[in-house]
């Protein structure tokens, strides 16, 4: 096998991210899907939209990742691997604006009071964006990583 830069597709850190951003982004999907009234916020229905298609984007990427590691080694392609840091970009990217509009959002109905926001409330939506972030943190150190080994291809 060629030189494996940590992280990259294919490799066990490489799972292991893809797990964590699976984890983290149903985490915080499930924190802000608690509350039913989630939808009355657009900056919490763009979390959950994002965290909707973060989900299924690192699913299939920790399918490839386990098939790679644990059955047969798969040769890097360019344009495959282009696909995978785009992709990972574009959600990484989406996942940080979701996670900051959320606390944003939800700081400003903390300072508001509790008539807007409860406090068990609002504690819900703060650790939905906590797990958006570290959602966000895990995807984009992949896409680093898989850029990384893009030019020795």
């Amino acid at each position: 096998m060629e030189d494996e830069v940590p992280g990259s597709m294919g490799t066990s850190a490489s799972l292991a991210l893809r797990l964590g951003q699976a984890f983290f982004s149903t985490a915080s999907l499930l924190f802000m899907c608690l509350h039913i009234d989630f939808y009355n916020y657009t900056a919490f229905s763009y979390l959950v939209t994002v965290m909707g298609l973060m989900i299924p984007w690192s699913l299939t990427l920790v399918m490839v990742d386990a098939y790679s590691v644990f059955i047969k080694y798969l040769p890097h392609q360019p344009r495959i691997l282009l696909v995978i840091i785009a992709g990972d970009w574009v959600l990484s990217f989406l996942s940080l604006a979701a996670a900051c509009a959320t606390a944003s959002v939800t700081d400003l109905l903390v300072e508001a009071g509790g008539s807007f926001c409860p406090a068990k409330l609002c504690s819900r939506f703060q650790l939905s964006a906590t797990m958006a972030f570290l959602s966000w943190f895990l995807s984009f150190a992949s896409s680093l990583f898989n850029l990384w080994l893009l030019p020795s291809l």
